[in-house]
């Protein structure tokens, strides 16, 4: 019998690491936790109750509520994915939004909502199993993850991705606007005091640029398999 493990999925925004990873979680069986999604929903919670001025936050008052934001998992039966439950109303489509992806990043950089959000991760994996992307699932999440995968791809390139994913979806959507919005978000991502975006040093790279969504499953389900068997 195969043992489980956990597979961590680390990298920069718009490199499809969460598509990557549904897919490769319903591929071998494993439970899906998108990190990413449960930052975007206390970002959506905090636009919502009006903690934002402009791009600041009001931390005092988000500091008070942190405890009232519930965020859970549901799995849609049509598609096999899960969708994201905050307090227990469905906000998986509004958390997409460019208005919710501006923000995340601010939110993401806060140390008292990191901690409460690495908790609550780290007891999602405790049974093993599981695929989770994020910023720092290999690093603070779950350091002694048996597979570390860490995403890159050039900011033009996730742009773009992102780009035509909006458009997809009907939304207005703008190329250069898009294009800093990537830019600053790995400026924060890097740069922030806690959990910063970093690899991990046994981590593997990939950039997947240029990689085909079968070439990358097939890299992927290759990696997985000699996780499982070492």
């Amino acid at each position: 019998m195969t043992k489980k493990i956990t597979i961590a999925i680390d990298g920069y925004s718009s490199c499809g690491k969460s598509t990557m990873a549904k897919d490769l979680a319903r591929e071998i069986g494993y439970i899906y936790i998108d990190s990413g999604a449960m930052y975007r929903a206390v970002t959506l919670y905090c636009i919502e109750k009006g903690l934002f001025n402009g791009k600041e936050i009001d931390n005092d008052k988000l500091k008070e509520e942190i405890d009232h934001i519930h965020i859970s998992f549901t799995l849609d039966p049509s598609t096999g994915r899960p969708r994201t439950q905050l307090n227990g109303t469905d906000v998986e489509d509004r958390i997409r939004t460019m208005e919710v992806s501006s923000r995340v990043s601010i939110i993401a950089a806060i140390d008292f909502v990191r901690t409460a959000l690495v908790a609550l991760q780290q007891e999602m994996g405790q049974a093993k199993g599981i695929v989770m992307d994020g910023r720092d699932i290999g690093t603070t999440v779950f350091p002694d993850a048996e597979l570390k995968i860490f995403v890159t791809a050039s900011a033009e390139i996730r742009a773009e991705r992102r780009y035509k994913e909006l458009q997809e979806k009907g939304e207005n959507a703008n190329f250069d606007e898009i294009l800093a919005n990537v830019k600053e978000r790995d400026h924060i991502d890097e740069t922030r005091a806690v959990s910063p975006l970093r690899r991990a040093e046994d981590a593997l790279l990939l950039d997947n640029s240029h990689l085909t969504i079968v070439e990358q499953k097939t890299w992927l389900i290759e990696q997985y398999h000699k996780a499982t068997q070492a």
